[in-house]
């Protein structure tokens, strides 16, 4: 009777664990899961979409980094700080990077600082002239963007813009 006991018991301690490497994590929703999955993990612990992974990346980075639009769509709107960074920057940085124009754009709208730095001083301004994308650099000038500042080097977005020889950019940061 103790053999069939330890036999049910181990039996069980695997169908847990089985279980638990199933479940996604708030992180691998964020990064390419479904709007309905974030919702479901919301029902257990509200504040999970405002949590930060191993490496600081909050789950609005990693839908925007990721692309994954819808989750990020929602995360906007629903996580406490839109403004959160991490070491290489905000989600704005993250959309910016990836030259999502739209999901840039649906940040910006709801209050996104384009201002803010990662560690090395680069902001979204300087990702986007570096990527030579005059409508995210005219997006980021519109909502605000302080072209006067420089990264943690010294090196200003002019700097940048006369390194790319893009004279549309160029351009657009004289005036």
């Amino acid at each position: 009777m103790k053999n069939i006991i330890f036999i049910i018991s181990i039996f069980l301690s695997f169908s847990a664990l089985s279980a638990q490497e199933k479940v996604k994590s708030i992180f691998d929703i964020a990064r390419s899961g479904t709007v309905a999955e974030v919702k479901e993990l919301i029902k257990q612990d509200p504040d999970i979409i405002n949590k930060t992974n191993e490496n600081g990346f909050s789950t609005l980075i990693l839908a925007c980094y990721r692309g994954n639009t819808p989750v990020a769509e929602f995360l906007i709107t629903h996580v406490k700080n839109i403004n959160y960074a991490s070491g290489e920057g905000t989600a704005l940085t993250a959309s910016v990077f990836k030259g999502d124009k739209n999901l840039t754009q649906k940040l910006l709208e709801n209050k996104a600082d384009p201002n803010i730095a990662d560690t090395n001083g680069i902001t979204p301004l300087i990702y986007a002239v570096q990527s030579q994308n005059k409508e995210i650099v005219e997006l980021l000038l519109k909502n605000k963007a302080n072209k006067t500042l420089s990264d943690k080097q010294g090196k200003t977005i002019f700097e940048y813009a006369l390194f790319s020889k893009n004279q549309d950019i160029i351009n657009l940061l004289k005036n």
